[in-house]
């Protein structure tokens, strides 16, 4: 996890959580995960090898102006994120298809790890079979094979950041606006 030229220095406050991507192949999708990063004050971990290059103008015009906001570090390879992971601090769920668990039955917590995998083939097999307990899955209607890696990537952080807002773990503002209202007690 080191800093290279022109890349933020990754000693950065806590962040809500941690989004790692695990060799993502398409630069639209990150440039895409990396602004919604940034709007949920989560760091963005991209394990190599990538399948562009991160100075890719593309890559950050699909990020717009919000890269230079983004707290993103760059892992050499799966082995060398996973040698750092415990520096993180919070628990990790691995995202897939065939996850035991429908995302919005994980409790999720400040500083937990959130990995997916690569567009074409999802996260490895071996790390799935390693942690069964911790995999989360979208339910999707047969007819369709997988979501889009961005669509995935938000769909679980804004279940994330809505179970911090409604148990009063971290209230975070709407741009231009007030601070988001808790839920009412029903009971």
């Amino acid at each position: 996890m080191t800093a290279r030229a022109g890349e933020p220095d990754p000693a950065r406050s806590d962040p809500l959580l941690h989004v790692v991507l695990i060799e993502p192949e398409i630069h639209t999708n990150t440039g895409n995960i990396g602004r919604l990063c940034v709007a949920a004050g989560a760091a963005l971990h991209l394990v190599e090898p990538l399948g562009f290059e991160i100075d890719d103008r593309r890559l950050k015009r699909a990020g717009l102006d919000y890269w230079p906001h983004l707290d993103w570090r760059r892992h050499a390879s799966l082995a060398a994120f996973q040698a750092r992971l415990g520096e993180l601090g919070g628990g990790v769920w691995y995202a897939t298809g065939r996850g035991r668990l429908a995302y919005t039955d994980a409790v999720y917590r400040p500083g937990d790890v959130l990995v997916f995998g690569k567009e074409s083939v999802g996260l490895p097999q071996a790390l799935l079979d390693a942690n069964p307990e911790r995999t989360i899955r979208i339910p999707i209607r047969a007819q369709a094979r997988s979501l889009n890696l961005a669509h995935a990537v938000g769909i679980v952080v804004f279940e994330a950041l809505r179970q911090f807002q409604a148990r009063g773990l971290a209230p975070f503002e709407v741009a231009g606006g007030p601070p988001v209202a808790r839920p009412r007690d029903l009971d």
